[in-house]
């Protein structure tokens, strides 16, 4: 029943009062600024590797036209460059062609290449052969680029991205991938040298055994190098195998 105040006018009941804003905790307030994007890649077993930042690709796989050339009509397959985890190559590549077998792709890519070359090193005395991968954290897939075989490819634990034109990917030319192919095709291994121009070093085998000297030459493709030795009170040079010289510790 509404009361009379003293001027005769009906007393309206009061309002109920403004409920006030509730400051979110800290916790909800980071939820509510975060954007999920959809995208999350794991490598391995156990918790994700953390996201790398990709470095610029060599020159050799930055295709010619990156900025100007429109990507590859649906139907033709191409060559193009994928960056992902460094040292995570090998696993990227199996990764992705158990995604292809899974995911019965066969028919949108074709071929997944980890570029490596034969190198002889000359560690501790001896000569090994190395596989070396000659683009460290690149693999290049053989696809037919499409909506399907993208998704295939970018979210296989351990890739990271398409090496483009910004979001497009870029197919590398014929020219290119032909001359990446005859690197990794080429019969005689690269000999890796250790030792530089100018550096000490000390023979430890054949006719000048313990005698010091100083590099002048280097032939990697032989396996040779032209150390200067002090014989008779002057600098001679001397032919010598990889194997016949030590570093001078």
């Amino acid at each position: 029943m509404n009361q009379t105040p003293q001027n005769g006018t009906p007393q309206e009941a009061a309002a109920p009062a403004k409920a006030r804003g509730r400051r979110p905790a800290p916790k909800e307030a980071a939820e509510a600024g975060r954007v999920w994007t959809g995208d999350r890649v794991s490598v391995g077993e156990g918790h994700p590797a953390p996201p790398e930042t990709p470095s610029a690709p060599p020159a050799a796989l930055v295709p010619a036209d990156a900025t100007a050339k429109p990507a590859a009509a649906e139907g033709e397959p191409h060559w193009y460059v994928v960056h992902a985890y460094s040292g995570h190559e090998e696993k990227v590549r199996n990764n992705l062609m158990k995604r292809v077998d899974s995911m019965d792709m066969h028919d949108r890519i074709f071929e997944v290449l980890v570029p490596t070359e034969d190198v002889i090193e000359i560690k501790d005395g001896q000569r090994r052969h190395v596989a070396k991968r000659t683009f460290p954290g690149y693999i290049l897939v053989n696809m037919i680029m499409s909506d399907e075989s993208w998704y295939v490819v970018r979210n296989t634990p351990g890739v990271t991205s398409f090496v483009g034109s910004g979001n497009k990917p870029v197919p590398l030319q014929e020219k290119e991938i032909k001359s990446i192919q005859k690197q990794i095709k080429a019969e005689a291994p690269k000999v890796r040298v250790e030792y530089q121009v100018g550096e000490n070093v000390r023979v430890i085998d054949g006719p000048f055994s313990d005698f010091h000297g100083k590099v002048d030459e280097i032939n990697a493709d032989k396996g040779k190098l032209k150390v200067l030795v002090n014989m008779f009170g002057r600098e001679t040079p001397v032919e010598l195998d990889l194997l016949q010289v030590e570093r001078l510790k």
